[in-house]
C-alpha cells in the first residue's frame, strides 16, 4: 500500500527528519549543511572512531567552512551522530545513502558492497513509511537493485520507497555547493517519493528565494538520474585530457598551450573552465568514475560509445610522466631504459593533495609524481599545507617537510604539483635564496612564469615553449 500524498512526514515531525548513511566527505558535509538549513539530522556510520570524532565536533577532513557548521549545529541539537542502524531507522523519514563506490580491485567496475551493506543494514529496522535516497555515484541500474534489496529486507507491513538524487560537490567548495547548488536532480518512480524529496529540500529552496536565486529541479527517472553525475564527470575529464593532449602537441611544435587555451576559451561553445593544462586530474571521483562508466557501458552493450574514455584516461596518465622528462632536461641527466637516475639530487615537491583547498590525496597526480621521482633515487621532500598526514599514509618512501621553506632548503629542483595559493603567490626571488639551484617545473601552469624567469629561475611549464 502506497502512503497517501501528504506534507506531514511519517515521523510526525514538522519537517522530514533526515539521516545521512555514511559520514565520509559526502555524508558529513551534507549532514552539517542540512542541519544548518534547519532540519533535524542524524549522521550514521559503522566506523566508531569517525563517529566519535564527529560527535565531539572534530572534522576528520579538510573542507573550508565545514568545521564551523559542524560545531554550530551540534551545539544547537539539530545534528547528532550514531553507529546504530536501528536508531537511524527510528529517527529518519528520508535516508540518504552517502557511502563510497570505489573501483573494484579486480577490474574497472564500481564496488557496490558499501551500498548493499547500508540498505540491508537499515531496511530490517524500518517501522513506518520511509524513503531511501541514493546520493552516491553509481552505475546505471543501481537504483532498481537498491529497490529490490529494500523490498527484500524490509518488514512486510512497511512501505519503503527509493529515489536517486546525485551529488555535485566540488572539494574545496562543498558547503557552498550543498547550500547553493546549481541544480538538483530527483530520480523517482512515485509521487510520494517526489513529495518527500521536495519537503527534504524545501529549506534549500527557501534560502535561494531570500537570495533572489532559483534552484533548477530536474525530476526524472532512475536511469537518467544515475547517469547525470557520471556523464558530467566524463565530460569534465574529457575536457581536461583534451587540453593536456593539446599540451603534447604544443610541446612537439613549440606552441604555448596557455595561449591556445585562452584563445579557444573565448568561444562561448567551449568556455575557458577546465582548460588549464597540467599533470592531469585525480581525486576520488573522476578517475574511478570514468572507468566504472566504461565497465558498465560494456555490460549493457554500449561499450563502443565510451571507447574514447580509455584514451582520456591514457592522456591523463601520460601527463604525470612528462614531469620526469622535464626534470631530466633541467638536471641534464640521460633517460635510460629504466628511466632517469637522479642520485644525489634533492627535489622539493610542492603539493600532495589532488587539488588545492582539500586534504584528499586519492589518485593524486602530484603524489604520483613524487612517487615516480623517488624511484629515480632522488632525495624527494614533499610539502603540502593540508594533506601531509594523508600523503604519508599513501607514500612513505619520501620525506615530508613542515613548511615550504623547509622543503625548498637546499633543493636542486622544485616541482609545483598542486596549485595552492601559497605556492602561486610565493616570491620567486625570496624562494630562490632558499634553493640550492633555481630550477622549477610548474606542473599546474599556475605560476607567473615571467616573474620566475626574471628572478633567475630555469622554468619549465606544461605545454609551454618557455
Amino acid at each position: 500500500m502506497q502512503p497517501q500524498a501528504t506534507s506531514t512526514p511519517p515521523s510526525g515531525a514538522p519537517k522530514p527528519r533526515l539521516t545521512f548513511l555514511g559520514t565520509g566527505y559526502l555524508g558529513s558535509t551534507y549532514a552539517a549543511c542540512f542541519a544548518e538549513l534547519g532540519y533535524e539530522v542524524l549522521g550514521m556510520d559503522v566506523d566508531e572512531a569517525k563517529i566519535a570524532k564527529l560527535a565531539a565536533g572534530e572534522n576528520p577532513i579538510h573542507e573550508p567552512g565545514l568545521d564551523e557548521l559542524l560545531k554550530r549545529n551540534l551545539a544547537s541539537g539539530r545534528l547528532r551522530f550514531s553507529t546504530s542502524y536501528e536508531e537511524a531507522a527510528e529517527f529518519g523519514d528520508v535516508h540518504f545513502v552517502c557511502v563510497g563506490t570505489p573501483q573494484r580491485a579486480d577490474g574497472m567496475a564500481a564496488d557496490l558492497s558499501y551500498i548493499e551493506a547500508v540498505v540491508t543494514g537499515l531496511a530490517p529496522h524500518l517501522r513506518r513509511p520511509a524513503l531511501i535516497v541514493g546520493k552516491s555515484t553509481v552505475p546505471v541500474g543501481t537504483a532498481n537493485w537498491v529497490e529490490e534489496l529494500a523490498q527484500k529486507y524490509k518488514p512486510d507491513a512497511v512501505d519503503v520507497h527509493v529515489a536517486w538524487s546525485p551529488e555535485f560537490l566540488r572539494e574545496g567548495f562543498a558547503c557552498e555547493d550543498v547550500l547553493r547548488p546549481d541544480r538538483v536532480v530527483f530520480g523517482v518512480k512515485t509521487d510520494w517519493a517526489r513529495q518527500m524529496l521536495y519537503a527534504a529540500h524545501k529549506a534549500l529552496f527557501e534560502l535561494a528565494a531570500t537570495e533572489d536565486r532559483e534552484v533548477p529541479v530536474v525530476v526524472t527517472d532512475f536511469a537518467t538520474a544515475e547517469l547525470v553525475k557520471v556523464a558530467a564527470n566524463a565530460f569534465l575529464a574529457t575536457k581536461i585530457s583534451f587540453i593536456n593532449a593539446m599540451a603534447e602537441v604544443c610541446e612537439a611544435s613549440g606552441a604555448d598551450v596557455t595561449m591556445l587555451a585562452k584563445s579557444i576559451g573565448y568561444d562561448a561553445r567551449i568556455g575557458n573552465k577546465f582548460l588549464r593544462a597540467g599533470i592531469g586530474f585525480g581525486g576520488g571521483c573522476l578517475p574511478k568514475d570514468i572507468r566504472a562508466f566504461q565497465a558498465r557501458a560494456q555490460e549493457i552493450g554500449a561499450g563502443e560509445a565510451l571507447r574514447f574514455l580509455h584514451e582520456v584516461d591514457l592522456v591523463n596518465t601520460r601527463r604525470r610522466n612528462r614531469v620526469l622528462a622535464l626534470a631530466a632536461d633541467l638536471l641534464d641527466r640521460p633517460i635510460g631504459p629504466a628511466g632517469p637516475d637522479f642520485s644525489g639530487v634533492r627535489i622539493a615537491v610542492l603539493g600532495a593533495a589532488f587539488k588545492p583547498n582539500t586534504d584528499d590525496v586519492r589518485d593524486s597526480p602530484g603524489l604520483a609524481v613524487a612517487k615516480a621521482l623517488a624511484k629515480t633515487n632522488a632525495e624527494v621532500v614533499v610539502y603540502d599545507p593540508e594533506a601531509t598526514e594523508n600523503a604519508r599514509r599513501e607514500l612513505s618512501t619520501v620525506a615530508y617537510a613542515k613548511s615550504m621553506t623547509e622543503a625548498l632548503q637546499g633543493s636542486a629542483l622544485t616541482c609545483v604539483v598542486t596549485a595552492w595559493d601559497e605556492f602561486r603567490r610565493a616570491d620567486p626571488a625570496a624562494v630562490g635564496e632558499l634553493a640550492a639551484e633555481r630550477r622549477i617545473i610548474d606542473g599546474m601552469n599556475c605560476l607567473d612564469h615571467a616573474s620566475w624567469i626574471a628572478a633567475g629561475w630555469d622554468y619549465r611549464g606544461m605545454g609551454r615553449s618557455v
